[in-house]
């Protein structure tokens, strides 16, 4: 079990650079990783290069994954384990204390039903 949140982020932050392409780096350093979709879209009245997708902050305490389907899409993650459930906090944001092969397995699951829904929406 791993406990560093600097470790947690950066398996997180590797399972997500699978995924690159599609999705885009916006933001990769000590302090944040953030990536992006790469469609241009409107948001409201505006057009944008991208929806965000997700971003990793690491904490003295935990590491912070910020998902953004889970908002857009929240039905689709109503069947996500308990386990990581319980790391939930608010609507998008994961305070993420340990990291175990389960717990690794669930995210990498919930990662790519996100890619899923961004691909299907055409947002990849």
């Amino acid at each position: 079990m791993i406990t560093n949140p600097i470790e947690i982020s950066e398996i997180i932050k590797s399972i997500l650079k699978k995924y690159v392409p599609p999705l885009k780096i916006r933001k990769d350093s000590a302090t944040a990783f953030e990536v992006w979709g790469t469609k241009e879209t409107m948001l409201g009245k505006k057009k944008v290069d991208g929806i965000y997708f997700a971003t990793l902050v690491p904490k003295p305490k935990d590491a912070r994954f910020y998902f953004f389907p889970i908002y857009t899409n929240p039905k689709i993650f109503d069947n996500m384990s308990a386990n990581l459930r319980k790391f939930l906090k608010g609507k998008t944001c994961f305070h993420i204390k340990y990291l175990d092969k389960d717990l690794e397995k669930d995210i990498r699951q919930m990662i790519k039903n996100g890619i899923t829904i961004f691909k299907k929406c055409k947002m990849i």
